[in-house]
């Protein structure tokens, strides 16, 4: 049996067995996680004007206890020994000069052995690890990673700073968290609570540059009890710090370290703040801007207009991944500006041979989330896949025929070579392809009006649709698919192989239809041609609605043929949201392109009412607009635009 001398080297004992930096299931669950409250008083300054004089603030909020902690003490009076400003002379010692020549943590760890670390050292030692680190390769870094936790000066210095915590510099205790947070230090251990609770009892003392970095830290970290806590309380003492925040790189951390769940007037003192700051924004800042407020989830449409008008003026000096990251973030921010989407797809078109098919695609399928239709973009990617179609993989080509369907894009005298090109690619990968790949890109090709032999006729086998059919959660989207390629068959009156007599009766339950008509257009309709021409909400093949449909009898020569059933003209009238259409133009979308085409062929003339138009409109403006689009005096040679339609978000 040992003997300890005393009841100190008990807990020395204990303390070397107990790992500081691993996560150790029986010290969290002896660990108390009650919460006392803690409040006290700090002087600090309002404001960069305000030099003179200084206010007096309390703040109040719960912190997590660390109390059964060996070897830490919480000290009131410990923070006296903080030094605001870092010493030059100690940059200047040999332990800083070696430090900054280790290439890796175990040379860092191999310093500690010659040179005895202080306490001022702590944060730059972990810092100097985690940068070292961060220029190695994935492997490098895992081996690097795994002999550092291994050794045991590693488990020194984690001992060193939780016992010399308290009297750390806020600057300190802001970088030495942000770099063992990195390193991979797990958050449930005693360094990483330590660290956590000191940081909460001295959070008022902190300068906006150590809760900046406090910030870019807590962002990336899980949510535990004292990682809650010093959210929140970096939230409340936000609100009084924001009028000193002069730095454009400092406000944008502290906005992504907000989050999503912040108070929404504290969102909108951010963006405002650095709408104010706008005109300092670098390039990068612009870009960086649209991850923020994304991070924050806020639309605020002045400084994402303004971001927007400097990334499209200078397009040219925004690599690959800042474009895609501004494209995705105006997705979740749901914010369209057609300036900004235009000068981003021309600048890719104009230098197309720089872009590898996969950036291409990434772009397109954004673009089309977007429902923005880059035309330029997509003629020189399908000049491309005419050429070099072998070079498509099979996620490529289901990217392709995606995009090219939903944004209905008509490729004009190129549309039959384009179509054969991505039908032989889809025929090489059809021995690998499973059933929900084939029937995607089977059912992409029915919307282009499309419909290849060979994998027309996998897919229909009885095989292949137990397969579909038995989906689980993907049934529903599934039987929709199968249900719109069942309609593109028989309506655009396509031959069946030889192989198939008639396509299986697959018992699909047709989509239910809450759709009501628009009363205003109804009402404009009747005005126009009578009521007894009128016929309201009529439903299609169980899936296309139709507002109202008219019926009137041809203008012929001859006045008595002009009752008999082959002269009288069907026209549907229907309506459609933005939605329905590509972003800034009413070119209709996939869905919207079908059922127009459908509609054709059962014999009706389609009549589009863009919605939009007609909510700005008086009812006298209303019927002369829609009596145009049914009786025009002459054929429309191009597409409708809407006016100010560029500023319409896509729901």
């Amino acid at each position: 049996m040992s003997m300890y001398k005393s009841g100190l080297d008990m807990l020395r004992s204990a303390l070397r067995s107990t790992s500081l930096w691993k996560c150790d299931s029986l010290l969290r669950t002896q660990t108390s996680l009650c919460y006392n409250s803690k409040s006290f008083d700090v002087q600090f300054q309002q404001g960069r004007k305000s030099t003179q004089g200084h206010t007096l603030k309390q703040a109040r909020y719960y912190c997590q206890s660390i109390e059964e902690v060996p070897n830490v003490q919480i000290k009131q009076t410990a923070a006296s020994t903080e030094t605001n400003e870092p010493s030059d002379k100690a940059e200047k010692t040999p332990f800083y000069v070696h430090l900054q020549n280790c290439s890796g943590p175990n040379d860092v760890l191999d310093i500690l052995k010659q040179f005895p670390a202080s306490q001022q050292h702590i944060s730059s030692i972990f810092s100097r690890m985690w940068e070292s680190s961060k220029k190695m390769t994935d492997e490098q870094r895992r081996c690097e990673l795994q002999l550092m936790f291994e050794d045991p000066v590693f488990e020194d210095i984690c001992e060193r700073a939780v016992t010399d915590a308290y009297r750390m510099r806020s600057e300190d205790l802001a970088y030495s968290l942000l770099a063992v947070v990195n390193l991979g230090v797990s958050q449930n251990t005693r360094l990483v609570q330590t660290l956590l609770c000191v940081i909460q009892e001295r959070l008022n003392q902190f300068d906006i540059k150590s809760l900046s970095v406090l910030a870019s830290c807590i962002r990336e970290m899980g949510n535990s009890r004292n990682v809650q806590v010093l959210r929140e309380a970096l939230r409340l003492l936000l609100k009084d710090r924001i009028p000193e925040i002069q730095n454009v790189v400092v406000l944008q951390s502290m906005m992504r370290a907000m989050g999503k769940n912040s108070p929404l007037l504290l969102k909108k003192e951010l963006a405002t703040k650095a709408l104010s700051l706008a005109d300092e924004f670098s390039s990068p800042n612009n870009q960086y801007m649209f991850s923020s407020l994304a991070a924050m989830d806020l639309n605020f449409k002045p400084l994402l207009d303004v971001c927007s008008k400097k990334i499209a003026e200078n397009v040219h000096e925004f690599p690959f991944s800042r474009l895609l990251s501004v494209l995705k973030s105006c997705y979740e921010l749901h914010y369209r500006n057609y300036t900004l989407f235009n000068s981003i797809s021309d600048y890719i078109a104009n230098t197309f041979d720089m872009w590898s098919n996969k950036q291409v695609i990434l772009f397109l399928v954004t673009f089309e989330n977007l429902s923005f239709r880059p035309e330029a973009l997509l003629d020189a990617f399908a000049e491309r896949i005419i050429q070099k179609s072998d070079s498509l993989t099979q996620k490529d080509l289901l990217g392709v025929l995606k995009v090219f369907s939903l944004l209905n894009h008509d490729l004009k005298e190129k549309k039959t070579e384009f179509l054969v090109s991505v039908t032989t690619v889809l025929e090489s990968y059809l021995p690998k392809m499973s059933p929900t790949d084939l029937l995607k890109a089977v059912h992409c090709l029915g919307l282009l009006e499309h419909f290849p032999q060979t994998p027309l006729e996998k897919l229909l086998q009885k095989d292949t649709l137990d397969q579909l059919l038995e989906k689980g959660k993907q049934v529903d989207r599934i039987q929709r698919w199968l249900h719109m390629l069942d309609l593109c068959l028989r309506l655009d009156k396509h031959q069946l192989p030889s192989s198939l007599t008639s396509i299986p009766d697959l018992h699909i339950t047709a989509p239910t239809h809450e759709v009501t008509v628009k009363e205003d257009v109804l009402r404009a309709v009747r005005s126009i041609v009578g009521n007894d021409a009128v016929q309201d909400s009529v439903l299609e093949q169980s899936m296309y609605f139709i507002d109202c449909v008219i019926t009137l009898p041809h203008q012929t020569q001859n006045a008595e043929d002009s009752g008999s059933p082959e002269c009288t003209q069907r026209i549907a009238v229907v309506c459609a949201s933005p939605a329905s259409f590509c972003f800034g133009t009413t070119h209709p979308r996939g869905n919207l392109a079908v059922k127009l085409r459908h509609l054709k062929k059962l014999d009706y003339k389609p009549v589009l009412v863009p919605v939009l138009e007609l909510n700005c409109k008086t009812e006298e403006e209303m019927i002369k607009m829609i009596q145009k689009l049914i009786f025009p005096t002459q054929e429309s040679a191009g597409k409708q635009e809407i006016p100010n339609s560029r500023e319409i978000p896509c729901s």
